[in-house]
């Protein structure tokens, strides 16, 4: 059943909406801990927990598919504190019931309702005095009830709140992709009959003078870099051309922020560590008396965030989805892996430029998949227009985010990275993320067609393009070895002040 189309109660109406935010947690058995809860002004989550009780074991499969161990055991916690909480709630109506007619008998003496004649005789021959007593202490087991109740309520919504989206189909269970196309030929079929000189794009850019890792690793560290002459211009001619594509096919400019409230970004995905514990955000440091009184801050690792961020707290009006954004930002990545191939020169970076699309539409799967293909289609069409040799892969369940249900990545042919994955690296991703970030940032749309009925949108994110490694798959497959020149893609000609080719100096 997709989210879309389930039905939701309530565990009393507080397991489908966060009132307030929850507190700090630690359960020891999972290993869960909510480090930063939520402010008070950050969207009330709508998580559809009816659906994880009443298919735990789908959940549970889901989270092993995806390699979520730990949170693989949170649907089977959920209903155990579910059951729980009915036992608690039995107990209070109980007392309450009792409370109720101890009122009643201080006010006028006289016991009604259904309790039982031998109590409504207790109640009769105690004093005022008694009675009084027995209100108190009614009402503080009534209390601690209630609170023992915050406690499960607390938990359950954050156990759910971490557990990921459910898969499609579509995607491949386990670690291996499926390919689905390739785009452009390739440069080097036969590398072993091949005699054709490749460099890496490092010493392509030391060598024209386009890039200075040096420097930066002084002014910043490792994992910066410096774009000099010609590289500087070609960054801002691949985000003007992907902008003009985009633009062409209908989506809307948008320049947003970087800083971004941490709880938005939770609420969007991404997490502050990994799977693995590895650092994944980089969060802002707060004055010491603004700690718990201002919500914590951390800067954007995609467009993507604050895109979803702009509709938070919003209700859609049917008429005017698909929305399609396409934004441009700096990106900020704390993780940079081991030193090696993988994160050789300006392909695992911790800053970047990078043109972002993302879009809600309809709850319906048909409606996503359309925008989803679309958003496939043009950055091929990118891609293709740059001369990249790329191979187009639908991912499997353990290479998903939490919010996606379906990813495709297309990966680009770096000749530097032939001894790792034949040379491919990923340059572009779309992912179909349903309907589990508008829950956490209460995006809604009013569906009139179903009589004013509120949903909420499915989104869909990509990259149109991400400029590094981009930039990079350009100086390496536009290497000419004999003239020592990088042909520039004719596509980027307009922006490059007459340039067509990158020279020695």
């Amino acid at each position: 059943m997709s989210p879309s189309t389930r039905t939701f109660t309530c565990l009393q109406c507080r397991l489908i909406t966060i009132r307030k935010p929850p507190r700090r947690l630690f359960h020891t058995s999972l290993q869960l801990r909510i480090d930063s809860p939520r402010p008070t002004s950050a969207p009330k989550l709508s998580i559809d927990i009816k659906h994880i009780r009443q298919n735990a074991a789908l959940h549970a499969q889901n989270c092993i598919d995806r390699n979520y161990k730990v949170q693989s055991t949170y649907p089977a916690r959920i209903n155990d504190l579910f059951e729980q909480w009915h036992i608690y709630q039995h107990d209070a109506r109980s007392l309450r019931e009792r409370n109720n007619r101890v009122k009643l008998q201080i006010a006028n003496r006289t016991t009604l309702g259904d309790g039982d004649a031998e109590e409504a005789r207790a109640l009769r021959d105690m004093s005022r005095e008694q009675l009084l007593e027995e209100a108190k202490k009614l009402k503080e087991k009534i209390s601690a009830i209630q609170d023992k109740e915050e406690g499960i309520t607390d938990e359950i919504d954050a156990l759910a709140a971490s557990i990921p989206n459910l898969t499609s189909d579509e995607t491949p269970r386990g670690n291996e992709p499926k390919l689905l196309g390739y785009i452009n030929d390739h440069p080097e079929p036969n590398p072993s009959a091949s005699d054709r000189v490749w460099r890496s794009h490092v010493h392509i850019g030391s060598e024209l003078q386009l890039l200075d890792f040096a420097a930066a690793a002084t002014t910043s560290g490792w994992g910066y870099y410096y774009l000099l002459n010609e590289a500087a211009l070609l960054e801002q001619a691949l985000v003007q051309y992907a902008l003009s594509v985009a633009r062409k096919a209908g989506w809307g400019v948008v320049a947003p922020p970087s800083t971004v409230y941490s709880h938005i970004a939770s609420a969007c995905g991404f997490q502050p560590r990994d799977q693995n514990g590895e650092q994944q955000v980089y969060n802002i440091q707060q004055n010491a008396r603004d700690v718990g009184v201002k919500p914590e801050l951390s800067l954007a690792g995609t467009a993507e965030i604050p895109l979803a961020g702009m509709k938070a707290n919003t209700t859609l009006e049917e008429d005017k989805l698909p929305l399609k954004r396409v934004g441009v930002s700096r990106c900020y990545r704390a993780e940079a892996g081991a030193r090696g191939v993988d994160t050789k020169g300006l392909y695992r970076v911790h800053e970047f430029t990078k043109v972002e699309l993302f879009a809600w539409t309809m709850p319906s799967d048909v409606d996503s998949s359309t925008v989803f293909e679309g958003m496939v289609e043009l950055q091929k069409t990118i891609l293709s227009s740059l001369g990249l040799h790329c191979r187009v892969l639908e991912m499997p369940s353990t290479d998903l985010g939490a919010s996606a249900t379906r990813k495709i990545d297309i990966e680009a042919f770096f000749p530097s990275r032939r001894a790792k994955d034949e040379g491919w690296g990923e340059v572009t991703s779309v992912s179909m993320c349903t309907d589990y970030q508008s829950r956490r940032l209460a995006t809604r749309v009013d569906v009139r067609t179903l009589g004013g009925k509120i949903a909420f949108p499915y989104t869909v994110n990509g990259t149109a393009l991400a400029v590094p490694r981009v930039l990079a798959a350009i100086l390496e497959n536009g290497w000419d070895e004999d003239k020592k020149e990088v042909k520039i893609p004719e596509c980027l000609w307009p922006w490059m002040d007459g340039l067509k080719v990158i020279a020695p100096k």
